[in-house]
């Protein structure tokens, strides 16, 4: 698979250029909470920067962004500076930024507790699951339609609440299999830009 172009800085953004897709990665920002289940999707954001030489830069979207180039159009990936239920704040302002054309070319990473942790699934639309980072971008973009990587950290454990679960730090052997599913979220991106969302969906949710 080929790999990405580091395009332009920020401020060198052809004016009026739209987007042709905004991947976001939720969590919540801090070294509090660095690590934890619930910041999957930042570091799934951090592994795509890191295999393109990017860097991720601060904005007036209340977001870090890296803008790449694939096949010259523009690809944006992006973490926001809210807490994960104000995560609708900062993608309402980058699709605007963006100007993303269609809802559908908005991807959110997330971690997803109906899952195993090692799994990823990739899903086009459809409900929110409870999962508040979903409900805060369906909020301010008023529409659910975007497409979602789901990246499993599995059920709290018995007599745990599923707050202190998602917030607390996996143990070692978990923290190697969320790693690994960190890599397959990336890939997964990565085979989105080549062949579009659908045959990506086809090939990873096949996967695991």
């Amino acid at each position: 698979m080929s790999r990405l172009v580091r395009g332009e800085r920020l401020s060198l953004t052809r004016r009026g250029e739209s987007a042709e897709l905004l991947v976001v990665g939720l969590g919540n920002p801090g070294s509090k909470y660095a690590g934890t289940r619930h910041n999957v999707g930042r570091e799934v954001i951090d592994e795509l920067v890191k295999r393109n030489n990017s860097s991720l830069k601060a904005g007036k979207e209340q977001a870090l962004v890296s803008e790449i180039r694939h096949n010259e159009k523009l690809i944006v990936f992006a973490i926001p500076m809210n807490f994960m239920n104000d995560s609708g704040i900062a993608v309402a302002k980058l699709m605007k930024r963006y100007r993303l054309s269609e809802v559908k070319k908005l991807v959110i990473v997330h971690d997803e507790l109906d899952l195993e942790v090692g799994a990823i699934r990739l899903k086009e639309g459809g409900g929110l699951a409870g999962h508040n980072g979903l409900r805060s971008v369906k909020q301010h973009i008023k529409n659910q339609d975007f497409c979602r990587i789901r990246v499993g950290i599995g059920k709290p454990f018995p007599n745990q609440k599923g707050a202190q679960y998602v917030l607390s730090k996996p143990g070692k052997k978990e923290s190697q299999e969320l790693l690994l599913s960190v890599v397959n979220a990336a890939d997964s991106i990565e085979s989105v830009l080549e062949t579009g969302f659908d045959d990506a969906m086809q090939i990873f949710n096949k996967k695991t």
